[in-house]
C-alpha cells in the first residue's frame, strides 16, 4: 500500500488493515527537545512557534517510540552524535559544491511533521540533512533496499540512524510503518520523496505514491511540501533553491478515499511551487560524473529517463471533499481548492 500510486486500481487493499491506531491521545505533547522551556538548543534558523496539534495521534509512549526507532539500540548520546556528524558531513559536501538558499525557513515546524519533497538526485537526501534545523530531529523515509546493511554507502546510512529503510518486496511493511510512527511519537520529523524515485526534469513531478499521505494521516501530523530546484545537475557552485510551502493538516482516518485526497492535495501543492522551474544546461564532465555517481536511472540510463514525464495537473483529481471527515476544527484543507493559492505564493 505504501508505494501504491495515487488513484491506483488496487486502492481497496491495505489501508484499513494498517489504518486503526492502537491508541488516540488528543493534544499529545511534543517530544524531547521541542519545548523552549525544556532547554531546546538554539538554532540559527527561525522556527515558528506552533500550537498543540489537536489531530495528533500517538500510537506509543515516548520511551517505547525511541526503542522502535530504526536504531533504537543506540543510546541517546550515540544517536545525538551520529545525527550531528551526519549533519556536519552533509553540510560540508553540499555547501562546498552548491550555493544553497532556503526560502521561507520559518516554514520548518517545531512539531512532528512529514516533509514531502520532489526528488531530482541522490544529493537531495544530503540537502535535506544539511538544511534542516537540529530539532526536531530529522529522519528520512528510505532507502528502498533489500538489506541496508550491505554495501559501504548503505552501511554508513544505517550507522547514522537517519534512514527509515523498507524492503522493495514489502516484506517489512508493518515494521517500516511502525518505525515511521516511532519517529513522530519520539518527537521527530520525517522527510519523504512521494514520487518513489528520482527523475530528470526540473519543474516536473511524477505521480505520488500514497505512503506519505497515509503515514501523515495515521499519525495526525501536518504535511509540509518542500520544492527543490537545481539538483538535477551537480554543477560546481551551482545555485540550489529550497522552498517550504504551507503545511497541509490532515483530518480524518486513513481510509483509501482520505489517503487518495491528501495525496492529490500534496501533489498539487508541490507542483504549483515548481511549475516555473526549467531544465538546467548540462555541466562539464566532472559535474556530469558527480550527478550520476549514485543516481539509478533504471533501464536505458538517463537518456531513457529523460523521455518520462509526470502527469498534468488536470490529470490528478482531488477527490471528493466529502471524504475528509474532520476530527476537530475545520482547517480548510477539505475544500476542493485546498488552499493551494497560499502554497503557490510561498514558492
Amino acid at each position: 500500500m505504501l508505494d501504491r500510486p495515487m488513484g491506483g486500481a488496487e486502492a481497496t487493499l491495505g489501508v484499513e488493515a494498517l489504518g486503526a491506531p492502537e491508541a488516540v491521545l488528543e493534544r499529545a505533547p511534543l517530544g524531547p527537545g521541542n519545548d523552549p522551556a525544556g532547554g531546546r538548543p538554539a538554532d540559527p534558523q527561525p522556527i515558528n512557534p506552533q500550537p498543540i496539534n489537536p489531530h495528533r495521534r500517538r500510537h506509543m509512549d515516548e520511551a517505547t517510540a525511541i526503542r522502535n526507532l530504526p536504531r533504537g539500540d543506540l543510546s541517546e548520546f550515540q544517536r545525538g552524535f551520529r545525527h550531528w556528524f551526519s549533519r556536519m558531513l552533509a553540510a560540508s559536501v553540499m555547501r562546498t559544491w552548491f550555493r544553497i538558499k532556503v526560502v521561507n525557513p520559518e516554514g520548518f515546524l517545531r512539531e512532528p511533521a512529514l516533509y514531502a519533497f520532489n526528488h531530482l538526485s541522490w544529493m537531495d537526501t544530503l540537502l535535506m540533512i544539511c538544511i534542516f534545523p537540529k530539532q526536531p530531529r530529522l529522519y528520512m523515509y528510505g532507502p528502498k533496499q533489500e538489506d541496508i546493511k550491505q554495501g559501504g554507502r548503505n552501511r554508513f546510512m544505517w550507522w547514522s540512524g537517519i534512514p527509515v529503510p523498507f524492503s522493495p518486496n514489502k516484506s517489512d511493511l508493518l515494521t517500516s510503518v511502525k518505525r515511521a510512527q516511532a519517529v513522530f511519537d519520539s518527537g521527530g520529523v520525517l522527510a519523504i520523496a512521494p514520487e518513489g524515485g528520482i527523475h530528470v526534469h526540473e519543474g516536473d513531478l511524477r505521480a505520488f505514491e500514497e505512503g506519505a499521505a497515509y503515514l501523515a494521516i495515521r499519525a495526525g501530523v501536518p504535511i509540509v511540501p518542500i520544492a527543490i530546484t537545481g539538483t538535477s545537475w551537480a554543477r560546481f557552485r551551482g545555485r540550489v533553491l529550497v522552498r517550504l510551502g504551507e503545511p497541509i493538516r490532515p483530518e480524518g482516518r486513513p481510509t483509501r478515499e482520505v489517503v487518495a485526497r491528501y495525496t492529490a492535495l500534496t501533489w498539487h501543492a508541490l507542483k504549483s511551487m515548481i511549475a516555473n522551474d526549467r531544465d538546467l544546461p548540462p555541466p562539464g564532465p566532472i559535474g556530469r560524473w558527480f550527478t550520476d555517481w549514485f543516481n539509478d536511472w533504471g533501464e536505458g540510463g538517463r537518456e531513457a529517463a529523460s523521455r518520462i514525464y509526470g502527469p498534468e495537473p488536470a490529470d490528478v483529481p482531488y477527490g471528493p471533499a466529502s471524504t475528509v471527515v474532520p476530527d476537530g476544527p475545520a482547517t480548510g484543507v477539505g475544500r476542493p481548492e485546498g488552499g493551494l493559492g497560499e502554497v503557490a505564493a510561498a514558492g
